[in-house]
Parts: C-alpha cells; sequence; structure tokens
C-alpha cells in the first residue's frame, strides 16, 4: 500500500465541500434532502460572458498562454482594481490562477516556512489555517465574536503580533459571518500593522460586490497606502459573477511575491483555462448593472432569513453586512435531547440532527472555527429558503421541549 505523506495528516477535508457531496450522495439515494450549504450564486452566469467564451472557443483560443494570464487579462485585472478600488498595478504585479483558493496557497506556500506565524481572525473561510499548516506554518487565531460584530479590533491584532509573525489574513465581507470593515475600520488595523513592518496582509476581497443597506467596499490597501507594497489583494469572478464553475481567481501585489507565486503555478496546473481568462475578461470590462438587482434579491433574502430565524426557539441570528451566509448560533439548544434521545453535546451534533431527522442540510460553526453556530447559505430560491425554515422550525420546536441532560 502507498504510503500517504504524513503532512497530509495535518488538514481535513473542506467541510463545506464534502457536505455538499454528501447532500448529493443522499438525493441519489432517494431522500428529500434541502441543501442550504452552497457557497455560490443561485443565478446564472451573465449572457454576454457566456458568449465571450463561445467566441474564444470559435477562434480556436483553445491553447496554453503564459503562466499567471493573458495580457488582455491582466489588463482587464488592473482596470478593475483602477475602476473600483483606486489601485494602480502592473502587469507584473497581477497574477491569475484557478480559483481565488489556488491564489491563497501559492501565496502562503511561497512565503511561510517551519514555525512561521500566520494571523485568523475567526470566525475564518475553512481553507485558511489548513493552507498554512500545509505550509508548514502555525495559525494564531484571533476570536472575534458576535459583540463585536464578528470583526477584527486593533488591540486584538496588536496582542497576536510576534517576532514570528508572517501574515494577517482578511476575508470581508467575511464567510460564514458577512462581517465587513469600513474605511476607518481599516485605517484602525492598518495603524496597527504600520509599527510592525514584518508583517505582510492577505486580503481576500470574494466577496466585493455582495454588500448590504448601502454599504461602500473598501480594501486594506486603498485604506492605507503604505501597506499596498506588502499586501496581496486577492479576488475572482466566482461570487460577483456567478462564475464558481469556471475557476479563476486572481491577486495583486509586490512584483517579487507575484513571480514567486508564477514560479509555484508553473510547476502545478500551469495557466488557467484559456476560454475562462477570455471569459473574466468579458466580466470584468462588460456591464456590472446586473449586480444592483442580485444584490437587491439577496438582501431581501437576508432580511426574510433573520426575521425568521430570530423567531424560532433556541436560535439567535444576527443580520451580515455582506456574502450570502446566516451565522446564526444554537448555543441554547446545546444539551437538549432529541426526540429519539440523542445528546445534543455541539453544534456538529446538532447540523447532523437536522440531516438525518429533518433532512436538511447546513454547516456547523465549528468548521469556521467558533461553536455553537452553524452556517445557512441564502443563495437558494425563496421556496427552497421557505421549506429549509420549515424543516429548521420543526427541529427547533422539538428540541426546546426536550428536557436537558
Amino acid at each position: 500500500m502507498t504510503r500517504i505523506a504524513a503532512r497530509l495528516n495535518r488538514i481535513k477535508p473542506s467541510p463545506s465541500s464534502m457536505a455538499g457531496q454528501r447532500a448529493r450522495e443522499l438525493r441519489a439515494q432517494g431522500r428529500d434532502i434541502v441543501g442550504l450549504t452552497a457557497g455560490e450564486p443561485d443565478f446564472d452566469t451573465p449572457p454576454n460572458v457566456c458568449e465571450a467564451a463561445a467566441r474564444a472557443m470559435a477562434s480556436s483560443r483553445t491553447k496554453y498562454t503564459d503562466v499567471g494570464g493573458t495580457p488582455e487579462l491582466k489588463e482587464a485585472i488592473a482596470g478593475k482594481f483602477r475602476r473600483d478600488n483606486g489601485l494602480a498595478y502592473r502587469p507584473q504585479e497581477i497574477v491569475a490562477g484557478t480559483g481565488g483558493k489556488q491564489i491563497v496557497f501559492n501565496a502562503l506556500m511561497c512565503t511561510v516556512e517551519a514555525g512561521d506565524e500566520v494571523i485568523v481572525p475567526t470566525p475564518y473561510w475553512v481553507s485558511y489555517p489548513d493552507i498554512v499548516l500545509l505550509a508548514d506554518g502555525k495559525p494564531v487565531f484571533v476570536d472575534c465574536p458576535p459583540g463585536n460584530g464578528f470583526k477584527l479590533r486593533p488591540e486584538d491584532l496588536e496582542a497576536a503580533i510576534t517576532p514570528r509573525t508572517k501574515w494577517l489574513v482578511l476575508n470581508a465581507p467575511n464567510n460564514p459571518s458577512g462581517a465587513t470593515y469600513t474605511l476607518e475600520e481599516l485605517q484602525g488595523l492598518a495603524k496597527v500593522l504600520l509599527r510592525h513592518p514584518h508583517v505582510w496582509v492577505l486580503t481576500d476581497d470574494i466577496y466585493e460586490h455582495v454588500l448590504y443597506d448601502g454599504r461602500r467596499f473598501a480594501t486594506i490597501a486603498q485604506a492605507e497606502p503604505a501597506l499596498k507594497e506588502r499586501t496581496l489583494t486577492v479576488n475572482g469572478v466566482s461570487k460577483s459573477y456567478a462564475m464558481t464553475g469556471w475557476r479563476l481567481g486572481y491577486g495583486a501585489g509586490p512584483a517579487e511575491l507575484i513571480k514567486a507565486m508564477v514560479k509555484l503555478q508553473s510547476q502545478s496546473t500551469s495557466n488557467p483555462s484559456s476560454i475562462t481568462q477570455a471569459a473574466t475578461v468579458e466580466a470584468l470590462t462588460g456591464p456590472q448593472g446586473f449586480m444592483e438587482e442580485r444584490k437587491r434579491i439577496f438582501q431581501q433574502r437576508r432580511d426574510f432569513m433573520v426575521e425568521a430565524l430570530n423567531r424560532l426557539p433556541g436560535i439567535e441570528c444576527h443580520a451580515p453586512e455582506g456574502a450570502f451566509y446566516l451565522f446564526p448560533s444554537c448555543r441554547q439548544l446545546i444539551g437538549r435531547r432529541t426526540p429519539a434521545g440523542q445528546a445534543l453535546r455541539s453544534d456538529e451534533d446538532f447540523v447532523l440532527h437536522l440531516l438525518d431527522a429533518h433532512n436538511l442540510a447546513v454547516l456547523q460553526g465549528g468548521a469556521y472555527g467558533v461553536s455553537p453556530f452553524f452556517r445557512i447559505s441564502f443563495a437558494a430560491s425563496q421556496a427552497k429558503l421557505e421549506e429549509g425554515l420549515a424543516r429548521l422550525r420543526s427541529a427547533c420546536l422539538a428540541l426546546a421541549e426536550a428536557p436537558a441532560t
């Protein structure tokens, strides 16, 4: 039997990917599963983007490209940063990869050495700590509780920094909490970072255009230009343009870092799909107005779900500021017994009970570093959300009436 490398023991499979796979398996077995785990919009890719891909195929743009992306794509990415963020990047400061996850992976693998620390605010996207561990680094978790709006405070950042700190990872709007930062809040964090020039910033802005209540997006290199030379700004087309399956993410940062990331990518995946690159050029340079209508629909769903969840016994849910997830607490239900007599000791137990007894798939907060919470995606139709709520309500009512252990 082939011996698997020990480094794989440091990590776990992506909980969100595995949950989606489990829901599909149960449906194949005939179970009527309502899945609210998807980290992708339920909208279609815009038609003009699909048409650009078709034109690329028809004109035989199906060959290898430069590893880090075509000149046309880099020009489009640079234009997006100028238009949306007021940031100027040269082609040698931009790299495109097979999704935002690859950009994060490449950056950390190129820079983190054994014993280096990476600050990861909690709750966090599931992949950040595992990528750090694969790179022989140490994730340093900083608690960002609901009372702080699930946001990192300057004083907590200051307390987490040591001489071994290599990176701070920021993700806003945040998956799973939906928390985002104002320009002024980012400037507060930047003041701390300016006192520690050895700390770099990886900011994952993938939900940039999914903001609610008239909020304006800001990114840290924009908030403090002095940090631009040690910031990698990560983005992509998966969420804003409903292009999750196209697999295109990009990053912009110092040329030396980008060069190293391209070198690593040249020995792994090489260039992202040439067809996807052509489609992304159209996405970034074509009409952008459709995002407002989609954002309006997302906000309507958010408001509906938050109000409904807060009426359920044992559930408390804040209103996310962005992204398309809810991150409610189920603290009051932990310790209860299910009608079948099972004691719920954790949010994972609660989530498994919802799946097994109520055919409802959501994700446990422990996967994101915070318990006892659970994540619900509202990137789903109104009918699906209502059915999911009905099943959750049935579960909560039964648990609220059950004896505590």
